[in-house]
């Protein structure tokens, strides 16, 4: 693939992926405000939108088989944790940013479970085998991941056991 088409198709794989994550945040919003249809509409264009972004991943030469996809997971996971967030927090705080070093921290926390996820589930799948993780449970407030059962309080953010998403 030429290089500005490539250029073209990477910046559109991520407008395409914050608008689809951007309509399911304002159809979460529009839930709780009690507008349920426009709720509904969000998140059938967050679909399209989420079509848009896998086809332009596909064309790209993104996808790989599920041990490449946790490979490249894991480096995402990895940057995260050792060097985009450390940087961000550090901005922040220089800068006396609150609520800008409290959604880092909460990110960076999360993220340094999702790496250690990714790495065991790696190793099961260079082995040819799934794993057996049962329920993972998800703080809906900073993104702290469990695997088993939800804590009683969010050691993060001190979330409530009953908030968990579980998955």
């Amino acid at each position: 693939m030429r290089e500005m088409t490539k250029a073209n198709l990477t910046n559109a794989f991520a407008g395409e992926s914050q608008a689809h994550m951007r309509y399911l945040i304002f159809s979460e919003k529009a839930e709780k405000e009690g507008m349920p249809n426009i709720a509904r509409l969000f998140k059938a264009i967050a679909y399209a939108e989420q079509v848009h972004a896998t086809n332009h991943f596909k064309t790209l030469g993104e996808l790989g088989d599920t041990k490449d996809n946790l490979s490249k997971a894991i480096g995402g996971e990895n940057f995260e944790v050792n060097e985009m967030y450390p940087a961000y927090d550090a901005v922040a705080n220089l800068q006396s940013e609150k609520d800008a070093l409290k959604s880092i921290h909460y990110a960076l926390e999360a993220e340094k479970i999702h790496e250690k996820l990714y790495s065991d589930a790696r190793e099961a799948a260079a082995k040819g085998q799934d794993i057996n993780i049962g329920k993972v449970y998800i703080c809906p407030v900073c993104g702290y991941t469990v695997v088993g059962e939800a804590p009683d309080k969010c050691p993060v953010c001190g979330a409530k056991r009953e908030m968990f998403k579980e998955f």
